[in-house]
Formats: structure tokens, C-alpha cells, sequence
């Protein structure tokens, strides 16, 4: 694994100074020892010290807090209303409207928490556009709203096509839906601040410490490479690494990039093509685009869809810059012409967990009544992820309230086939995606067998087709 830093880890850190890691070197005991010191682990942390302010709870991070998804992601602040049909599918209607409207309170909870805690982390409840940029995207978010609006839960609206195009900044649009409820932020900042705010409430915090064996005893123990923790509850927080952490995970999730970039500043141009928001736009793709300005005046774009790793690992080239560059770079072109000569400054991707019914699952390790984990996120964690907390939270503490009877419980609900079966697949169905769409870019009419390869994928998409 390389020394590489994402641009907004890289930022981050900088900001703080580039501090030293205290690592784990002592055999300490504790009531509740969290692994993985990104969004998922501090939420729950946080909320459990909350509860129970007499709780002593340890964190151990292999790097530093935010070094993994929670720091390299594109800050698209989003929450679980576009997937409202698919939830009900699997949760039933009344807890998809109650996981509904929890994921858009939890914007407003980031919010209130980060101002409480004076985290700086340029958070701009400005909203969400999700938008069709070519005829055969059109009208594919009508179900869905139908849905929200019968379940009295819509909170979006049909813009105008002129002003869905002046909040996107593009021309390149054929509709557009807006939300308040959604925004974005500098992820890394955000992880940063959380373990701040963490350490300040009396958590501790172990970077540099990766787990290298967990004893599942009746009391489990935690052990890095110099020191252990014992705690009769653990958290596995780890997100995208469980696959490779515990083989009974590897076809569980499809470990997935997400590339992005980052262009030089250029807030006069934004501001004249109307990027002067921090609203995030996705467009209607099932390897979707996404962007939204930066508090400093840049463009930040991102791509999903591109390197699929081979049973689910966590490899090199997530932690390198993207390869990927020339596809952002056409659609930075395409969206925004007026942007052309405004150069890429970096370049970066993550591995993003996708599971098969795209919404994160929890449970209990091997059956395990002290070691709980979640994980699946599949691309939507900077909101999920305090969800996440919260269920976990309920679980460590026995809790028998909604979090405690989440949808979510219960482990993964389906799994991939096995590899090579399930690689080939993946690379079969990405690339009649790719040839899907871009025969739909170009007003053509895409083969039978790429749209079929392609509903093979409909869980990848931001919202429900």
C-alpha cells in the first residue's frame, strides 16, 4: 500500500499540521473496543459515549482517522430517498419511510454536530439536482417520486428545465429534481474533525494500529502488532476491508472505484456558469457522474464504475491516482465547455463496498454475541454512515428500539457468485454498460444484449429506476 494522499486527505492533514499517529503499545482492557477509525467507527463511538458517558471506548485505525473511504470520498452529502422503492422491497414501506426520513434528519445532525463541535469542514446544506443529460435518462426518476408523493415523504421537486440548468452549471440537461435535504462537505475534514471532537468526549484513539488478530473468545480480544485490547464488545467498522479481513465476506460486497478530481481554482467561472452553491448534482447513469464546487473555488467530479478488485480486496490502485483522468477530463469538456482550459489539479479513487442490494447490512460476527460489525454503504456513506452509528450503537448496547430493530440488521441479504465467475461477470456487465450509455450519449439506440447486461446493475445507480 502506497504513501499516496488522496487531495482531500492530503488537505486535511495539512490543515492539522501532519500529525504524528499514537499508535497502540500496551495490553489495555476496555468496555468497548471500535476497529476502524473512519465515519462508520467514531458515529459509533460518538453516539454510544452519548448514551452512556461511563463507558470507557478504545479505537484502533491501521493508518490515520479518515485514511481509508471516509477521507477520499467525493463529499456528496445524499441521502436514501431516491432508493425508496427498492427499500421497500426489502424492509417493507413503513421502515423504508422511517430509514427515509432518518437520512434526511441526519443531514441536519451533521450539521448541528459540526457546529457544536467547531469542525471546519466547509458542510453547505445547499441541497441535491439529480439530472437526465440524455432522452433515455428522461423521466427515469418518475416512479420513484410517485412513490415518495404516496407515501407523503417527497421532498423534491421538478425544477424548471432553465433553472435545473443554471444549478448544474451545464446546458447538458433534459430534467432535473432538487432536494433541500442534501448538500456536501470536505469528507476528509469531516473524518478529521469527528476524531477531534472524539478524543475531546474521552474516546481513545489508537492510529497506526492495524488489527493483526481478533480472539473470539467470550470476551473477545483486539490484538495490532504491539499491543492488544480487551473488550466484551466489539465494533468492526472497517467497511470495504471486511472482505479481505474474513473470507465469509468475499462475495458479500463487490469492493468497486469511485475515481475523482479536483480541477485548479476557478471560482469566477463558476459563479458565472452558476456553480456558486454547494449542492451536489448526479446525473441519471448507473455509472454515475457526480460534482459540486469546493468552498475554494474548484470543481470537484467524480466517476463511478471503473476498477473491480478480485475477491473483494483492497488493492494498490485504490490508493494511487486515478487511472481514469482522460474519461473526467471528457466529462468536465462535455458539461462544461466554459471550463476547458481549466487544468486538473489531482487525481484520486477509492474502493467503495457495494453489496448486492445496495444498502449497507449489520449483524454479528460468526454468531458472535459480542462482536458486531456493518458495513456495505455502496457509495452513500457521508450520510449513511451516522445511520450506521446509530445501529450499531443500538446493538452494542442491547437496545430494543427502532435502531435496534433496523432493516439493516440481519447480515447481507444475497451474495455474488464466486470467483472467476463473479470478476468476468463484473467486467461483462461494466463494460455493455459503458457501451450502453454511450451509445444513449450519442442519441442511438444501445444493443439488446447491453441493456440487458445492464439490469443486472440497477442496485449500482444513486437512485431507483
Amino acid at each position: 500500500m502506497s504513501d499516496f494522499r488522496s487531495y482531500m486527505f492530503d488537505q486535511a492533514l495539512q490543515k492539522e499540521g501532519n500529525p504524528k499517529a499514537t499508535p497502540l503499545q500496551e495490553h489495555i482492557k476496555s468496555d468497548v473496543c471500535i476497529v476502524g477509525g473512519g465515519y462508520t467507527g467514531l458515529w459509533t463511538a460518538i453516539l454510544l459515549k452519548q448514551k452512556k458517558p461511563d463507558l470507557k471506548i478504545s479505537i484502533i485505525e491501521q493508518k490515520l482517522c479518515g485514511f481509508g473511504a471516509s477521507g477520499c470520498n467525493g463529499g456528496c452529502l445524499l441521502t436514501l430517498a431516491t432508493k425508496f422503492n427498492t427499500m421497500c422491497k426489502f424492509f417493507g414501506k413503513d421502515e423504508a419511510i422511517r430509514l427515509v426520513k432518518a437520512s434526511e434528519l441526519a443531514v441536519t445532525e451533521i450539521k448541528e454536530f459540526t457546529e457544536k463541535h467547531n469542525i471546519q469542514c466547509e458542510l453547505r446544506i445547499d441541497g441535491a439536482l439529480y439530472i437526465s443529460t440524455n432522452k433515455a435518462q428522461q423521466g427515469s426518476m418518475d416512479p420513484v417520486m410517485d412513490s415518495l408523493e404516496k407515501a407523503s415523504i417527497n421532498s423534491w421537486n421538478q425544477l424548471k428545465i432553465e433553472e435545473a440548468q443554471k444549478m448544474a452549471g451545464t446546458k447538458d440537461l433534459l430534467d432535473g429534481y432538487y432536494s433541500a435535504h442534501a448538500g456536501s462537505v470536505q469528507p476528509a475534514l469531516l473524518v478529521r474533525g469527528l476524531a477531534r471532537a472524539a478524543r475531546e468526549m474521552g474516546i481513545e484513539i489508537y492510529e497506526n494500529s492495524p488489527m493483526t488478530k481478533l480472539q473470539e473468545t467470550k470476551v473477545p480480544i483486539v490484538h495490532t502488532t504491539e499491543g492488544s485490547i480487551t473488550a466484551p464488545k466489539v465494533v468492526m467498522a472497517t467497511n470495504a476491508w471486511m472482505a479481505t479481513q474474513f473470507k465469509q465476506f468475499e462475495r458479500t460486497i463487490a469492493v468497486v472505484s469511485s475515481d475523482m478530481c479536483v480541477t485548479e481554482p476557478c471560482p469566477e467561472l463558476l459563479e458565472k456558469i452558476g456553480l456558486n452553491h454547494g449542492a451536489s448534482v448526479c446525473d441519471s447513469r448507473i455509472f454515475v457522474h457526480y460534482y459540486h464546487s469546493t468552498a475554494d473555488g474548484r470543481l470537484m467530479l467524480g466517476k463511478g464504475g471503473n476498477t473491480f478488485a478480485y475477491k473483494s480486496r483492497m488493492i494498490d490502485s485504490f490508493f494511487e491516482p486515478s487511472q481514469y483522468q482522460g474519461q473526467m477530463r471528457s466529462a468536465i469538456d462535455r458539461f462544461f465547455p466554459e471550463l476547458k482550459d481549466v487544468k486538473i489539479a489531482a487525481t484520486w479513487n477509492g474502493g467503495s463496498d457495494r453489496s448486492v442490494t445496495g444498502f449497507p447490512f449489520f449483524g454479528n460476527l460468526n454468531k458472535h454475541p459480542g462482536i458486531v460489525y456493518g458495513f456495505g454503504y455502496s457509495g452513500n456513506g457521508v450520510t449513511q454512515t451516522i445511520l450506521g452509528g446509530k445501529t450499531l450503537c443500538a446493538m452494542v448496547l442491547g437496545l430494543d428500539d427502532e435502531w435496534g430493530k433496523c432493516g439493516f440488521i440481519g447480515g447481507p441479504r444475497g451474495k455474488f457468485p464466486p470467483e472467476p465467475i463473479r470478476w468476468i461477470g463484473a467486467m461483462t456487465i461494466r463494460n455493455g454498460i459503458r457501451r450502453k450509455e454511450a451509445a444513449e450519449d450519442a442519441g442511438k439506440k444501445p444493443s439488446f444484449v447491453d441493456k440487458y447486461l445492464a439490469t443486472f446493475a440497477k442496485a449500482a445507480g444513486k437512485a431507483d429506476k
